[in-house]
């Protein structure tokens, strides 16, 4: 009897023993938080969650309450990766405000309580969704997700950051710019093969930048799995891994979130899966289309994105991101157990950027 394959849902849901290459000190950190959160109570159970796999995340679990922390990972790292003081910034400015983050609680930078710098929030429960196309909800349901998920986007493209105290959390201009010179470091310095289309991106990219819209607060790698819906309404209780936040371009950032709609099939682990080649209509869900009218009606925005420009830059964006995640395979520090396979991701995203990058433009 031939078993099936699991699914994301399967694959990435819930949590596991925390890894050999990831363990703490519980009672180390047990003492620690006892001293720092108010109401925390012992003993203290940790578990590692199957997901995230750039800074392991891990769930606290006491006697009356559940925590979560969120740590840089051991071993070598690239320079200024897995920032999760920055994260643990983000979320302390957007929490105030009502906009849907767990609630933070402290920023460890002693790395001798569990050997590295981290943060400990709120555990919110609610559904983590892992598949575009949402197996198993109605197509009303469906609609009333994605509306949800462009009303949140839309809300934090619209915060003052400057008011929020994030004025300085990022320089405003030329957002896109720095984002290719920093993903093109980081695909140097992680390469384990050449890429042409990568090197061909290289060139083109920062030489046919588009106009950039007033800045605001990006989160970087806004995507349906990294959200935590109500247990069974369609509402955003948090928005996770704010990791790639900074003060940016809004439309590249919206545009990164389209992938989902312009990914090729069979793609990878790095994203939620492909709603190429979906019946829109018989599922529920909006047409990219729809969803930048959505977008735009919310946030008041008349001029529509330069869409081949900003599917090359980001799916460029998406090959560095996976190729950082294969270096730190090679070097001992990925945290995922699907981090592996996604070396074989890079080369077909470069091809996807390239393809986008000729149609905007880039000779043949």
């Amino acid at each position: 009897m031939s078993q099936h394959a699991p699914s994301r849902q399967e694959t990435f849901s819930g949590t596991k023993e925390v890894t050999e290459a990831h363990r703490i000190d519980t009672r180390k950190l047990e003492t620690y938080l006892a001293d720092r959160i108010e109401g925390f109570r012992t003993p203290l159970e940790v578990r590692q969650f199957k997901g995230g796999q750039s800074n392991p995340t891990y769930q606290l679990v006491t006697p009356n309450r559940k925590y979560v922390l969120r740590r840089k990972p051991p071993g070598k790292l690239l320079p200024s990766a897995h920032a999760v003081d920055r994260e643990f910034r983000a979320i302390s400015a957007l929490h105030p405000t009502g906009f849907p983050v767990a609630k933070p609680y402290l920023l460890c930078e002693d790395d001798s309580i569990i050997g590295t710098m981290f943060y400990v929030m709120d555990c919110v429960e609610g559904r983590v969704i892992w598949e575009g196309t949402i197996p198993g909800a109605t197509k009303k349901e469906r609609w009333a997700i994605y509306d949800a998920m462009n009303e949140t986007l839309a809300r934090l493209h619209m915060l003052d950051y400057e008011k929020i105290g994030l004025g300085d959390f990022g320089k405003p201009g030329a957002y896109v710019a720095r984002q290719i010179s920093r993903w093109t470091k980081q695909y140097q310095l992680s390469e384990t093969e050449t890429i042409d289309e990568m090197n061909k991106l290289i060139d083109w990219l920062p030489a046919h930048l588009p106009p950039e819209g007033k800045p605001s607060v990006v989160h970087g790698d806004y995507r349906l799995d990294n959200m935590i819906l109500h247990p069974t309404e369609p509402k955003v209780l948090a928005v996770i891994d704010w990791e790639l936040c900074t003060i940016g371009d809004p439309m590249a950032d919206f545009t990164y979130h389209l992938m989902q709609w312009l990914m090729a099939p069979g793609g990878t682990s790095a994203g939620t899966q492909t709603l190429v080649n979906s019946n829109f209509d018989e599922l529920g869900i909006p047409t990219m289309d729809q969803y930048v009218d959505m977008y735009m009606k919310r946030t008041g925005r008349t001029e529509r994105p330069d869409m081949n420009y900003y599917a090359a830059y980001n799916f460029f964006r998406l090959a560095g991101i996976l190729q950082g995640i294969v270096g730190r395979v090679r070097d001992g520090t990925a945290a995922s157990a699907n981090a592996a396979r996604d070396a074989s991701a890079v080369r077909p995203l470069a091809q996807r950027a390239w393809h986008f990058a000729k149609r905007a433009g880039a000779p043949g």
